[in-house]
């Protein structure tokens, strides 16, 4: 079972305002939330901190990734397929 971390960040990547990264990040948790360990959990809650714009960005390669987030969980979510 999820624990109340992982339910609230669940909602709050599919509620961010900017469709696009709602339904990558939404889409992304909605699937694999349950399957990541802890350290990507926070590394997860890290990346919704940030600018959806900048996100948006960084997922399409219009701007460099900064080596914060530059991690294999992003390469999960910039791989994600949401909709197919």
């Amino acid at each position: 079972m999820m624990d109340i971390k992982r339910k609230k960040l669940i909602y709050r990547s599919n509620y961010r305002g900017f469709k696009e990264v709602d339904l990558i990040l939404g889409g992304f948790a909605n699937k694999y939330m349950n399957e990541l360990s802890d350290h990507d959990v926070d590394l997860f809650e890290e990346l919704l901190n940030c600018k959806d714009h900048d996100v948006y960005g960084w997922i399409t390669g219009k701007i460099a990734i900064p080596d914060d987030y530059n991690t294999d969980l992003f390469y999960r979510i910039k791989s994600f397929e949401p909709i197919k």
